[in-house]
């Protein structure tokens, strides 16, 4: 199915960063029994999973004393000794820092919780609070996926993070069944996604606008760590951590035409805060305002035709270089491009092979509309013609075969566009516009910032991954068991799904795989074991507890036993 909204990155996903905790074990002390390296710090030297061994994430900041994860010191069981994150000394490493904790992250922590996995972990997020694409939330959108693709059902249906356990937890599950439809609204999606993220609070530090990933190591020996660098967007403080391995999915920025000023005018908008940024600048539902939408996606597709009930006397104009609103392919066959198992089939084609077969499936995704919403605007453009057949006349308008080149504007504020056609090459300016909206898309690039200060490792002159999306350093510059890995922003090697949803929980499992190593059936018997040692020690003091309760009231067993 296209996804052109129901992306990875864009506005919830532009960093990400943790407020110093861990996900850890999976029952009090089984750190050391599943093979992974206790790094938690505890106290009482067991394994920080004692409060929520169920579940395999210990919370951090228990009664019982357990370190805090930035903290090198215990008080009242937590410490903020090392909030300032002031990097070197004996502050520990953490096993993973994730740089963005939009969909992707959360995919991962996921399936870090799902595997019972034993780390320090810590994510850093720029936004105040977990939201995804929070100025694309329309009234009535809906998602361009089926739930079933969820962040946790395709790679285990079990998960307690699968929509349908969402649906059950929120009592709502019957009534979605009613509804006869795979495709949720995109305001019930992000609460999921919201949902799920809330589990994970004390492992995300929000607010935090990451600056670098900086490799840390002795001269001439291969980096074993990498520091991220941090800054408070509120306080401006700037924090420093340390990693062995740091995932980079901070999503998309948006991508701004030429023909706009950079910082851009108030009254140019991007798609990415359409919902939150124009009722500011429109502030009167009942005003006759003039407003552009660029673009002829889904994003502008939605936006044109919010702003019709919006704003009920506007005037409003699409503007799209082509001759007409295309429709995306959803059909099954093509959309079995999104399959997790396409990504292995693609990434080994030769690199040319692979462009093509990318420039070929994008039909689905980019600068095309679902069918439904073009049907229901040629629907409301032809009640216009019905009244009036003088299209100038119309209050909203399809301008197509033209191209923005350029703008001016006047005292009063308002926006003139200076539009090419496309076809002719002749040039005219429209009228000025109250707001101009552009849905342009995003540019997936932060990483080579972010990696700036390891750009004289990288192998080549960009960055290129592996099929696990691990960033391909120089031989020998990199221990191999630390690394860099990129979510997000490898469409060029594993195609069009890279950022979009549909691959987020099989993918989430791969990351985790790649950075801690596959779980083996060794490991995972062993869990097991280690389960049942537990269940049958508290069936043993539950029983105890039974013979004393009766014992107290006269009772012995062989009176319970011939009762």
């Amino acid at each position: 199915m296209p996804e052109y909204h129901d992306v990875i990155g864009g506005a919830s996903s532009s960093n990400g960063y943790s407020n110093g905790s861990y996900l850890n074990s999976y029952v009090n002390g089984a750190s050391e029994m599943n093979g992974y390296r206790n790094l938690n710090g505890n106290s009482n030297g067991n394994s920080n999973g004692s409060q929520n061994g169920s579940n395999g994430l210990g919370h951090p900041n228990g009664a019982n004393g357990h370190r805090d994860a930035l903290s090198s010191t215990v008080s009242n069981g937590r410490s903020d000794s090392a909030t300032n994150g002031h990097f070197g000394g004996t502050e520990e490493l953490y096993d993973l820092i994730c740089v963005g904790f939009g969909p992707a992250s959360l995919a991962i922590a996921i399936a870090l919780r799902d595997r019972h996995t034993t780390a320090r972990v810590l994510f850093l997020e720029r936004q105040a609070q977990f939201a995804w694409h929070a100025g694309m939330i329309l009234p009535g959108s809906r998602m361009q996926i089926s739930f079933i693709k969820d962040l946790a059902t395709l790679r285990n249906p079990r998960s307690e993070f699968t929509f349908t356990n969402y649906l059950h937890q929120k009592n709502r599950l019957v009534a979605f069944t009613n509804l006869g439809t795979f495709l949720p609204l995109r305001e019930e999606y992000n609460d999921y996604m919201s949902w799920c993220a809330s589990h994970f609070d004390d492992y995300v530090r929000y607010g935090q606008d990451c600056i670098s990933v900086a490799p840390v190591g002795s001269s001439g020996r291969p980096v074993t760590s990498w520091e991220v660098t941090s800054r408070d967007i509120g306080s401006g403080e700037v924090s420093r951590l340390a990693a062995k391995h740091v995932v980079i999915a901070v999503g998309g920025k948006p991508k701004i035409p030429n023909a706009f000023p950079s910082p851009l005018d108030p009254r140019i908008i991007h798609s990415s805060g359409y919902s939150t940024q124009v009722p500011k600048l429109l502030n009167d539902n009942n005003k006759a305002y003039r407003i552009a939408v660029i673009g002829a996606g889904q994003s502008a597709a939605e936006i044109f035709n919010d702003i019709h009930s919006r704003y009920p006397n506007s005037r409003s104009q699409l503007i799209i270089k082509g001759s007409a609103l295309r429709p995306s392919d959803d059909s099954p066959f093509v959309n079995e491009i999104f399959d997790p198992s396409r990504v292995d089939t693609l990434y080994t084609l030769p690199a040319d092979i692979r462009r093509e077969s990318i420039a070929q499936d994008r039909a689905t995704n980019y600068g095309v509309v679902r069918l439904e919403l073009i049907e229901r605007l040629y629907d409301s453009l032809y009640h216009q013609r019905l009244r009036c057949d003088n299209a100038s006349s119309w209050p909203h308008n399809i301008v197509t075969l033209r191209d923005v080149v350029g703008m001016e504007e006047n005292k009063l504020g308002q926006v003139y566009l200076k539009l090419r056609n496309t076809r002719t090459g002749e040039t005219e300016m429209t009228t000025g516009f109250d707001a101009v909206i552009i849905a342009t898309g995003y540019v997936r690039n932060v990483h080579e910032t972010l990696l700036k200060p390891a750009k004289s490792l990288i192998k080549g002159d960009s960055c290129t991954v592996g099929r696990d999306y691990k960033v391909k350093f120089r031989e020998g510059t990199v221990a191999e068991d630390s690394g860099v890995w990129l979510q997000g922003c490898c469409e060029s090697s594993h195609g069009l799904s890279d950022t979009l949803l549909s691959i987020l929980a099989v993918r989430g499992g791969e990351m985790v795989d790649s950075i801690f190593g596959k779980e083996t059936e060794q490991r995972l018997e062993i869990k097991s074991q280690h389960a049942s040692v537990i269940e049958k020690s508290v069936k043993k003091y539950a029983d105890a507890m039974v013979r004393d309760i009766l014992n107290g009231m006269g009772i012995n067993e062989k009176q319970m036993e011939m009762a």
